[in-house]
């Protein structure tokens, strides 16, 4: 921080109590009262047999003010409500003592306002504060980084003063044109993020490096290395100057998301994880706190501020950070359009976002859900219409364009073919973490079945390869809701195809009383196919029940079963399912005979150099398969 000192007498200035004087054989003829505090101060001062005014020819306000008082008879200056503060007063009348005075950017805001108010001007007498002020100002404060900082957080305390005198916009000039520098160029001390940024934490570090280029002259100065060092700064004030850096034009949308980040961790509350939801945050504690909403309305302001400047290139800012911002503008109440805005931009890259920034608490009063579903729910819907219009290819476009070559043409197809895979590949991703979302949800006990089957379905067939965490999914709400009535059991089982289950998932469903009877007996049909198709046999081998839901569309196995013939003996099937489990696995131990069966003759083949038994291996197990299926096709049929 730099300094600067005027004068060159020594400071005589005592306090007895509330009253303060200067140290002088001359006895004080001029009383000026302060904020209660009383100055005994010299009108007159006789120094080498001539007459000076030190007040009152620096001061054009205490001259009038002295005229005033003397035609009123009265005996004292009264300065109430002085908003600068004392010792700024104290400073300023030192200077006209000549004593020596410390200049900085903690007191230059204030000394300044005081010295305009008292109209210490060229015009009164030449060499006064307010010039000499101004050249600390330009000189020094304007050009040192941090010093232009300081300032600019000392100007809240002296509205509208500050504001009117310019020292707010200047500071905000001069940061920002700071701000653009190349990180190449930047010979100055700053602030610099010694934490991991993986960790998430909202602490800025204790010990930043300050010492300038030398302490770190073998580190390459990072392009966001302003960014800890203005977000010390009040809200309004910050928000100016982000609006000023981002109208230069030269920071990219990157930094500013992070700086906008970094703010967020900083002033936030439920941004990181050592800051916790506690009670008083829910509103409980302190609903009727006056200071507590105060609080809730100051960080709520300071949450949709950040949401005006965040960049709208997508990817500016990380998913899992507009997540928690989301998870704030909740927890705080903040207005309606800029949690919409949030989850718009959520929507865009849900991709990337994690279980545990999903998990946004419900705090309305009308929804009594642990979690926000439907917050979830609007962001999935954002994310599923982005992008909507498919790839054309190249002769489709060729009536809306001039003619082009035909490389040219191909290489707008190949990359529009690969802006489509990564949207598939996007939607793979968001698919996983939604049904990890459904596995969370599904323990909460006030959830409708409603709201995890519209969340379910919302996840298009083809993103969802395998169903094996849907049924998990499925299974903890069965489990965790014992009181479903048996369409309701259905109904929330509609989304779950019993063709993409995994072996390990078919055999817990087989098992699992909780599913309803229509869902096992899919499972135990499916089963039947897997092991079937394993063994060589082919689908125009297989009874007509099964051969319906395998052709049946991907996703659509529960339709087919609801439409079949035998949608009336649905419910009259318990008895015979246990006896399609016992057909099942007495068909899994007659395939694993016949595989032992052809390992032995593959082994019977190895030692023979005969070709005849080279053709006839591989329709031997087929052979066997064929009778054994044949022996239990009947009776499946009839059980059917």
């Amino acid at each position: 921080m730099k300094f600067m000192r005027l004068g060159s007498k020594p400071d005589t200035f005592y306090t007895v109590e509330t009253v303060r004087s200067v140290a002088s054989e001359v006895s004080t003829d001029i009383v000026i009262e302060v904020n209660q505090i009383t100055f005994l101060l010299h009108k007159v001062y006789l120094s080498s047999h001539y007459f000076k005014f030190p007040l009152l020819s620096k001061c054009a306000r205490l001259q009038r003010l002295a005229a005033e008082a003397r035609q009123l008879n009265k005996d004292k200056l009264e300065l109430h409500d002085f908003p600068w503060g004392v010792e700024a007063f104290e400073i300023c009348v030192k200077f006209c003592y000549g004593m020596t005075i410390t200049l900085s950017a903690l007191n230059i805001v204030a000394i300044l306002c005081v010295a305009e108010y008292l109209e210490m001007t060229e015009d009164i007498e030449k060499g006064n504060l307010i010039v000499k002020l101004q050249v600390f100002l330009n000189s020094c404060i304007f050009h040192c980084w941090k010093d232009s900082i300081t300032t600019l957080k000392t100007t809240k305390a002296f509205m509208p003063w500050s504001e009117d005198l310019k020292i707010v916009s200047r500071c905000i000039d001069a940061i920002a044109s700071k701000a653009v520098v190349r990180p190449s160029k930047v010979d100055w001390s700053y602030t610099r993020n010694l934490q991991e940024k993986e960790k998430g934490t909202s602490q800025i570090s204790a010990n930043p490096t300050c010492d300038g280029i030398q302490n770190r002259k073998h580190d390459p100065i990072p392009i966001d290395w302003w960014v800890e060092d203005i977000a010390d700064l009040e809200i309004d004030v910050y928000w100016r100057v982000m609006v000023a850096i981002k109208s230069t034009g030269k920071i990219s949308h990157n930094v500013i998301g992070e700086a906008l980040r970094v703010y967020a961790f900083r002033w936030l509350p439920g941004m990181s994880k050592e800051q916790v939801l506690t009670e008083s945050s829910r509103g409980i504690t302190h609903s009727y706190s006056s200071d507590y909403v105060d609080i809730a309305t100051k960080h709520g302001h300071l949450l949709e501020t950040i949401v005006s400047l965040l960049p709208q290139e997508k990817g500016s800012t990380s998913c899992s950070c507009l997540l928690k911002l989301l998870r704030a503008a909740t927890i705080l109440g903040a207005s309606p359009s800029s949690k919409m805005e949030l989850a718009r931009r959520v929507g865009l890259q849900l991709e990337e976002a994690s279980l545990n920034d999903l998990l946004i608490p419900s705090l309305s009063y009308s929804n009594e859900t642990l979690y926000d579903v439907d917050l979830v729910q609007t962001i999935l819907e954002h994310f599923m219409t982005q992008n909507q219009s498919p790839p054309t290819s190249p002769c489709t476009t060729q009536a809306y364009e001039k003619r082009r070559t035909r490389s040219a043409e191909n290489l707008d197809f190949v990359e529009s073919r690969r802006s489509t895979a990564a949207t598939h590949s996007a939607k793979l991703k968001v698919a996983k973490i939604v049904d990890a979302y459904l596995i969370e949800i599904a323990r909460d006990a006030n959830l409708p079945i409603s709201k995890f089957v519209a969340l379910a379905e919302a996840i298009p067939d083809f993103a969802r390869p395998v169903h094996d965490d849907l049924y998990r999914a499925i299974d903890i709400y069965l489990q965790e809701h014992p009181g479903l009535i048996k369409s309701e059991r259905k109904r929330i089982c509609r989304p779950l195809d019993c063709k993409k289950l995994s072996i390990e998932a078919c055999m817990h469903a087989a098992q699992n009383e909780r599913l309803p009877l229509r869902v096992v007996v899919q499972v135990l049909f499916f089963e039947q196919v897997r092991a079937a198709m394993a063994g060589g046999l082919g689908v125009h081998e297989l009874p007509n029940n099964i051969k319906a839901l395998i052709s049946a569309p991907e996703g659509d196995s529960h339709d087919v079963a609801q439409s079949s013939s035998y949608d009336d003996g649905w419910d009259t099937l318990q008895q015979n399912v246990n006896s399609l489990k016992g057909d099942l696995a007495k068909m899994k131990m007659q395939l694993i005979e016949a595989d032992k069966e052809r390992r032995d003759l593959q082994q019977e083949i190895a030692k023979s150099s005969k070709s005849k038994g080279l053709r006839a291996f591989p329709s031997k197990p087929r052979k066997i398969f064929g009778k054994l299926w044949s022996s239990n096709k009947s009776s499946v049929g009839e059980k059917l």
